[in-house]
């Protein structure tokens, strides 16, 4: 027999939708604040469970509760879906016809791009390019400000990428509308925006996904093909500095790992 929906779900699913999105330890917590509260059975293995039945729930409202990864440090997060429409769609209710296209363009320059980033001056130069109505530099400045603070984006050093809450919401999106740029890591089976790239068979894989997988292998190979991982693995110094990298797309992916790890 299916789990009840109760008070202490109800709790859950609030918290979260205020939040947008939740890092795991979080969502753990709050798990069990809200069995406690509510006096409901409480097991700390049971958080995916507890989530199922809201997502029963939330069913015929087409949202539900989804579980993704930072692409950062690897981190799970839960995020709050809505399943009927696409999440550019729902965004035209937050922001601007002209705001809305600069979101548009920024995730071509992320998604299209080597390594998953997209620099704020090369963000800025499209202002002036937009088709509905050109901003000027300082208001997209702001705008791109919004977007973060909104967990639309992430920054790090004048360089942006996708949020974890974009990712999750905007998967199916991004897979349907970027289908020769975007991939599935072949580890984890997520959207993966920042990732490294087989030079064999294209396959790809998150950073925080290759650094886990390469570390219990005594030798770096494709799991797909099995030839041998030319890039350099995140967080793990290279024993030849005399042979770096054979392509740019690698080298920045390691550059930009290193910095973030």
């Amino acid at each position: 027999m299916a789990a009840q929906m109760t008070d202490a779900h109800r709790r859950f699913l609030q918290v979260l939708m205020s939040h947008g999105i939740m890092e795991g330890s979080e969502a753990r917590k709050l798990h069990r604040h809200c069995c406690e509260v509510h006096k409901v059975y409480y097991a700390h293995d049971k958080l995916a469970d507890f989530i199922s039945t809201i997502n029963r729930h939330l069913q015929p409202l087409f949202m539900q509760i989804r579980k993704g990864m930072s692409e950062d440090d690897g981190r799970a997060h839960y995020a709050l879906v809505n399943l009927a429409e696409t999440e550019i769609t729902k965004m035209a209710s937050d922001y601007t016809e002209n705001e809305l296209e600069l979101f548009r363009k920024t995730m071509d320059l992320i998604i299209l791009s080597e390594n998953g980033f997209a620099s704020s001056t090369d963000i800025l130069n499209l202002a002036d390019q937009l088709k509905t109505k050109k901003m000027k530099k300082k208001e997209a400045e702001q705008v791109l400000k919004v977007f973060v603070e909104d967990k639309w984006l992430s920054e790090r050093n004048g360089e942006f990428t996708l949020h974890t809450r974009c990712i999750i919401e905007m998967e199916q999106f991004i897979l349907s509308n970027y289908q020769d740029a975007a991939r599935k890591c072949n580890i984890c089976r997520s959207l993966a925006i920042q990732s490294q790239v087989c030079e064999s068979c294209g396959t790809g894989m998150h950073l925080p996904c290759i650094r886990k997988y390469f570390r219990a292998q005594t030798e770096p190979r494709c799991p797909q093909c099995n030839d041998f991982w030319t890039c350099d693995i995140p967080g793990v110094s290279r024993t030849d500095s005399q042979s770096p990298p054979k392509t740019g797309r690698t080298e920045k992916s390691f550059m930009v790992s290193t910095r973030r790890s």
